[in-house]
């Protein structure tokens, strides 16, 4: 049953651009993962869905839902986002998942156009977690430049770790990370 999900999975990502602001796929040593955002940077809310596969089978999916607008971080022009991103992974034996509340923020630096730093956290206590997982943590940095109008190339951090309750805790993924963003 658990393998006849990942093609649907993988389906649904590959239709979701029709409908899509804009798409990214990053590396790390040991994952890949593809996220697909529904709503521009004007939009007052962000919809987004992604899969990272990490290597030795594990699964990762999430669903994010955050309001957006944008502001400025001292004279430097910064959007940003605060609401909820819901976590759901598979390994082998264990499974779990989560809904963490937290937000990101982008900023753009003029005096360097298409230079932009974005940073992200998201934290999902006891309450909020399920399965295997006690608590969960997920933070992500990356610088990006933005090569032509539609399309970025990025590099950073991006951390995903659970806690499992009196059993310590497991990285789902974590890593330097490169990627690509493509805009429609």
């Amino acid at each position: 049953m658990k393998a006849s999900r990942i093609p649907l999975i993988v389906l649904s990502l590959a239709a979701a651009p029709v409908f899509a602001a804009d798409a990214d796929l990053s590396l790390t040593n040991d994952s890949v993962k593809g996220q697909v955002n529904f709503f521009g940077t004007n939009s007052d809310i962000q919809v987004g869905t992604g899969y990272t596969y990490h290597e030795g089978s594990r699964h990762i999916g999430n669903v994010d839902f955050h309001a957006q607008g944008r502001t400025a971080l001292g004279n430097l022009p910064t959007t940003a986002g605060i609401g909820v991103r819901a976590f759901g992974w598979d390994d082998d034996r264990l499974d779990g998942g989560a809904v963490g509340l937290g937000g990101y923020a982008t900023v753009n630096i003029p005096t360097v156009p298409g230079l932009s730093f974005t940073g992200g956290l998201h934290y999902a206590p006891s309450i909020l977690s399920f399965g295997d997982s006690d608590d969960l943590s997920s933070v992500e940095l990356r610088g990006s430049y933005r090569v032509i109008r539609n399309a970025e190339v990025f590099a950073g951090y991006r951390y995903l770790n659970t806690n499992f309750e009196g059993r310590g805790d497991l990285n789902l993924d974590e890593g330097v990370m490169a990627g690509m963003k493509i805009f429609f």
